[in-house]
């Protein structure tokens, strides 16, 4: 299964903003989780939608921060829009001192320009980030898990120390002795995988709408009579899954 890419895009002009968007909407396996137009705004969001690549302009105005700030506060490959030149030092620091990848674009640029280039960058971080793996029982035997392939675990309601797991790829399967409490501890971070519900917990990534008048979310998942189902949002969750997916 090809990855998904969750972007973070921040730039000045609402006008770039938007041509940026429509931009990066061509761009196959590109999800934007985010746009804005100042750095506080952003920096705020990306703790709650955790997008994993940043394209950001260098120069932001009437901001209290500039793009190459921001892309060290978050830690994760970017690519930054702009001229370079009075940033490349700090640009070669940011790139060996975090270990991400870091490319630039500068303005102005056609959409073909732009596209060619964020697929290039693509490119390189998926070549320098690997799938990440964990080791789950279930079926009573060891099993390798593509943490990307799971959509969601849920609570056994007939053996409350089981769970089921739940594939975009494959038949569901039955988890031994596991608890929602040691999900980090199994490799399955609480920034990829949102609670809904006491028994629930989803992978964000394939959470593809979110209704506030039923309160339930559609996911995208292996089924052998079709490829969505639909989980209620406990009134606890509401307000969390409404903020971020409403």
């Amino acid at each position: 299964m090809t990855h998904t890419h969750r972007i973070a895009l921040l730039e000045d002009s609402n006008r770039q903003l938007e041509k940026l968007q429509s931009y990066l909407s061509t761009i196959p396996h590109v999800d934007l989780v985010l746009k804005c137009s100042n750095s506080e705004d952003l920096l705020v969001e990306a703790q709650t939608v955790h997008p994993e690549i940043l394209v950001t302009d260098l120069k932001l105005l009437n901001d209290s921060m500039n793009g190459l700030e921001v892309a060290e506060d978050l830690k994760i490959p970017v690519m930054f829009i702009g001229d370079v030149k009075e940033y490349v030092r700090e640009i070669e620091n940011l790139k060996r001192d975090a270990d991400i990848c870091v490319d630039h674009i500068t303005k102005p640029f056609s959409e073909e320009q732009f596209v060619k280039s964020f697929k290039r960058f693509l490119q390189e971080v998926n070549f320098f980030s690997p799938p990440q793996y964990v080791h789950l029982d279930f079926n009573k035997k060891k099993h390798k898990v593509l943490i990307d392939d799971i959509v969601y675990l849920c609570a056994n309601k007939n053996e409350s120390n089981n769970k089921e797991i739940h594939f975009i790829n494959r038949p569901k399967a039955n988890l031994v002795d596991f608890s929602f409490i040691r999900m980090e501890e199994f490799g399955l971070m609480n920034s990829q995988f949102v609670t809904i519900h006491k028994s629930f917990r989803v992978n964000k990534k394939y959470i593809k709408s979110y209704d506030s008048k039923t309160e339930k979310i559609e996911l995208s998942v292996f089924d052998d009579h079709g490829k969505y189902v639909q989980i209620k949002v406990s009134e606890n969750y509401q307000p969390v899954i409404r903020k971020t997916f409403g």
